[in-house]
């Protein structure tokens, strides 16, 4: 599989799309179930098993960034999006999203991911090195209430 790509759209108070962008990794794609074991008097050699809560790891973007949709320079769209949770903007705007896996050529999307009511939780700028000519590359953390695998066409 190829890159992942990253659109945060709207949920809640959220006002539109946030912007497109596209990653090389993707970490926190994971549910867990928390199984809690209850023990029962004279039945020493079994445990009953029931299903609790399930935990949601904050998804992690590395190693790409937001593009301008019209192809100018970098989108600062995410960035403002923390900045004004962090100066205090209330309600915060929660963003759902897709993250997409996309084949190697990037044309057909081999797996498909959707969270909801998104929150930023840290967004790390470029490392920027003129001698070793690497490209400028973000990493972006983002909390949610909800990911659902979906079917691809």
């Amino acid at each position: 599989p190829g890159p992942a790509a990253v659109a945060p759209g709207a949920a809640d108070a959220a006002p539109g799309r946030l912007g497109d962008g596209g990653f090389q990794e993707c970490a926190g794609l994971a549910l867990e179930a928390d199984v809690r074991e209850y023990l029962q008097g004279g039945a020493n050699d079994e445990v009953v098993r029931r299903i609790g809560r399930v935990r949601l790891q904050p998804l992690v973007l590395k190693r790409g960034m937001l593009i301008a949709a019209d192809g100018g320079s970098a989108d600062t769209s995410l960035w403002d999006w923390l900045h004004g949770m962090v100066a205090g903007g209330a309600p915060v705007p929660r963003y759902d999203g897709d993250v997409e896996v996309l084949d190697p050529a990037g044309r057909r999307v081999v797996a498909h991911w959707t969270f909801v009511r998104g929150l930023p939780l840290k967004i790390t700028g470029p490392t920027l090195n003129a001698r070793t000519g690497e490209i400028a590359v973000e990493e972006l953390h983002i909390a949610h209430e909800g990911l659902r695998l979906e079917r691809t066409p």
